[in-house]
């Protein structure tokens, strides 16, 4: 890992408040990415009736696509995130917003 940090991503969020505190002075950054259904081969099978239904619960009525998750990770596997510790990150299409 760039910088000699280790990223771990963790299951639960609530976690990463525990761990940030932890390793704040260690130079580990503890952050977690919570996204909603992205468009992904695990959803090629899913019932179109499915999708559309999960669909219409997302705010801006689209599905992720994965760039959009990889941009976000590579921004905070970046030397360009330094400060940002503790936070969870969300990519719902403003789904975690009700």
């Amino acid at each position: 890992m760039s910088g000699g940090r280790r990223r771990t991503s963790l299951r639960y969020p609530l976690r990463v408040k525990s761990a940030d505190k932890e390793l704040a002075t260690s130079g580990v950054l503890v952050n977690v990415i919570t996204p909603a259904v992205i468009a992904t081969p695990m959803n090629d099978s899913t019932a179109p009736d499915v999708l559309e239904h999960i669909t219409g619960l997302i705010p801006m009525r689209r599905i992720g696509r994965p760039e959009k998750v990889a941009e976000l990770v590579a921004f905070l596997a970046s030397d360009r995130v330094s400060y940002s510790t503790g936070a969870v990150y969300d990519i719902s299409g403003g789904r975690a917003s009700y």
